[in-house]
């Protein structure tokens, strides 16, 4: 089995959203690490937007606290599995590959914090509606998963037809 540029340009868009944004991801997590103490807010919008430094051990929402261990491997399991999928797979649609694409980029950004910190580096501290304290890594896995449900469900009879024909 040969590795060919072709595999690449198949789905490329893919390759695309993923880079994009585990670098925006990786970025926003060192400039928190950075020109943060742990638990330090700034407030963008007092009361409603702030960005506050806080870890998590654990899945997205708290959930799973302390389980960075197993999430390590399951970031890295998905991301491999993700990363197969565009290159040994059919040519995915747009939305299918900017979705996917989108969750590959959460997937590694979480694991590699999982991997290097044992937590993850969350920030965006939504306080108007009291919601979890989550990162960019988490926002591209949500943006990925609405590509996907779109795809599912309002994807026309013409482009699920193209595709068939593209395998």
């Amino acid at each position: 089995m040969t590795l060919k540029r072709g595999n690449l340009r198949k789905n490329l868009f893919f390759w695309i959203a993923a880079l994009l944004g585990l670098t925006l991801d990786q970025l926003s997590k060192y400039w928190v690490m950075q020109g943060f103490n742990l638990g330090d807010t700034l407030p963008i919008l007092p009361g409603i937007f702030h960005f506050t430094y806080v870890v998590n051990t654990g899945a997205a929402f708290s959930l799973f606290t302390g389980g960075a261990e197993w999430l390590r491997w399951l970031s890295l399991v998905v991301s491999l599995g993700l990363m197969a999928f565009a290159w040994f797979g059919v040519r995915m649609k747009l939305v299918e590959q900017l979705g996917y694409g989108f969750i590959l980029s959460g997937a590694i950004g979480n694991g590699v914090c999982r991997f290097i910190y044992s937590h993850v580096v969350d920030f965006l501290d939504f306080r108007l509606i009291q919601f979890p304290v989550f990162n960019l890594a988490d926002t591209f896995i949500n943006i990925g998963i609405a590509f996907l449900l779109y795809a599912a469900f309002f994807d026309t009879p013409n482009n699920k037809q193209q595709t068939t024909n593209n395998k």
